[in-house]
């Protein structure tokens, strides 16, 4: 039997096991391991270490925010490049193709046979992860952690922390005030929309089983930050159900 604070792993999803049942927390771009058989072309090594393969300390927050209130969290094993949990599966980005001009090795030349086999083992494995903890704690609120490069394709973003919504503005604002007033540069739907399907991992299982959700959004160059992840974690760990729920 898993105890609390338990951490498991198969080929697509890395499972924190926690007792309170209120809120799970997601991480949808949380590693950039390329699982076997697949392995990273030379012409893509440049990608490795950046936000292109995945969300630069996003699962360190995600791990330590679980271990400080005691929740589960589901969290992706495999790089978003392979193929991306956080867009919808007719999204044109679930396989992108190009990263700063240049082009993917690893989607390069994708059969269809290809992308039903990347589908149906981490894609749909990694939400059918996160429906069978929603199913196990039926008023779970939903959590999803994400961060962004300070620099997007020479965009310089100001913004420190966004917290993305479509659905629940009154919890949005709740938490965007929260981490304003704890020293944080934050805004609404920034740096990307959840209205626009930036979250829709949140979203997705949120409205499936009517859960309150939304993302946030920690800009890299203090996500990277062993102090900041703890801070944040720290500050937020008390709260994140009141915040969440407004209870």
């Amino acid at each position: 039997m898993l105890t609390p604070g338990t951490r498991t792993a198969d080929a697509a999803v890395e499972h924190i096991r926690g007792d309170n049942a209120q809120v799970l927390l997601t991480c949808e771009h949380a590693s950039e391991h390329l699982p076997k058989p697949y392995h990273w072309d030379e012409a893509d090594q440049w990608l490795l270490g950046t936000h292109w393969s995945h969300d630069i300390g996003a699962a360190e927050i995600t791990r330590e925010l679980a271990r400080r209130v005691g929740c589960s969290a589901v969290l992706s094993r495999f790089t978003r490049l392979l193929v991306d949990p956080n867009r919808p599966i007719n999204h044109h980005e679930l396989f992108r193709k190009r990263a700063e001009g240049r082009a993917i090795a690893l989607n390069a030349t994708l059969s269809t046979v290809e992308t039903g086999r990347r589908i149906q083992g981490y894609y749909r494995e990694y939400h059918e992860a996160v429906e069978r903890e929603l199913d196990n704690a039926r008023k779970a609120a939903i959590f999803s952690i994400h961060t962004f490069t300070p620099d997007y394709e020479g965009q310089r973003r100001e913004v420190e922390v966004g917290v993305l919504f479509d659905r629940h503005e009154d919890a949005a604002i709740r938490m965007r005030d929260f981490f304003t007033q704890i020293g944080y540069r934050t805004m609404l739907n920034e740096p990307w929309s959840g209205r626009q399907g930036y979250a829709y991992s949140a979203e997705y299982h949120g409205r499936r089983l009517e859960r309150v959700c939304l993302q946030i959004e920690v800009r890299q160059d203090i996500s990277a930050d062993e102090r900041h992840q703890i801070y944040i974690s720290a500050k937020l760990a008390p709260m994140l159900v009141r915040l969440l729920t407004g209870s």
